[in-house]
């Protein structure tokens, strides 16, 4: 297939993905140079993330960046793309309210260009707010890095009965509320496939386990570059790639052909 005529990918391609059973591959993306990239190896899903705090930014968390922020990258992402689809992230204090969620969804929408807005936790009445407007929105369960500072470390979330019991509550909520996209972040693979069961929307996992509809992964861990110790559940996949490009095209068949994670990268 050649992604450079390719038209964009639209929400109800990444649904006939899960029901299909083709995985969705996805990567965070920041700028221009690497979103054509990015594109060119046929990534599904470029998530400009707030994690642009830690990787271009240099700070030790999400915290710092702005809604500023976040439009222009998203723009600069944008600009580049022919096929991905962009998901953009709705940074630290964004969305207080419905209200103001939606003025910075539209943003990032309007100026940055992004199709689907992401934001952490179970903001089910924000949620139904912004998909009344016309806002496709992404949830994220798990690790929320967000609320570092609530939770103490970026430690594994939902290993307690009780806990794996709220996260696939909140999973199910946020679906009814209308989120299209759900990623998972740091909680046991076994969790994480009950959910990608349970629920019809696709579910993208970050330390999650082989057994969600898709895998994110940060472009610089995956390229291990970076000011910070790489995370278990990621992978170097610059060590045997003799180009960027050659890795990101590994990491996108891994993902595809259910190769990536592994065991050793799942909790």
């Amino acid at each position: 297939m050649n992604h450079s005529t390719a038209k964009p990918l639209s929400i109800n391609d990444l649904a006939n993905m899960k029901q299909r059973g083709e995985k969705i591959s996805c990567l965070t993306a920041y700028d221009a140079s690497f979103s054509a990239l990015i594109d060119h190896v046929g990534i599904d899903i470029m998530l400009v993330g707030d994690s642009l705090g830690m990787t271009v930014q240099g700070h030790d968390t999400t915290l710092p960046v702005t809604i500023t922020d976040m439009v222009y990258h998203t723009r600069c992402v944008n600009s580049a793309r022919k096929r991905a689809f962009i998901i953009a992230d709705l940074p630290f204090m964004a969305y207080p309210t419905a209200v103001i969620a939606a003025e910075n969804a539209a943003k990032l929408m309007q100026v940055g260009g992004a199709q689907m807005v992401k934001l952490e936790g179970a903001k089910t009445d924000i949620i139904s707010f912004l998909v009344g407007q016309g806002i496709p929105v992404c949830g994220h369960l798990g690790l929320l890095p967000q609320h570092i500072n609530q939770l103490g470390n970026y430690a594994v979330q939902g290993k307690k009965p009780i806990d794996a019991e709220k996260i696939m509550a909140d999973a199910q909520q946020l679906e009814q509320a209308g989120a299209a996209l759900l990623v998972l972040e740091c909680v046991p693979a076994k969790l994480a496939k009950e959910i990608s069961i349970q629920l019809s929307i696709p579910v993208i996992g970050i330390g999650a386990g082989i057994a969600c509809d898709g895998q994110v992964l940060v472009l610089h861990d995956m390229l291990n570059i970076g000011t910070s110790k790489r995370p278990r559940f990621s992978k170097d996949f610059m060590q045997y790639a003799e180009s960027i490009e050659a890795a990101i095209r590994a990491y996108h068949q891994a993902v595809k052909q259910s190769l990536f994670p592994t065991i050793d990268h799942s909790f």
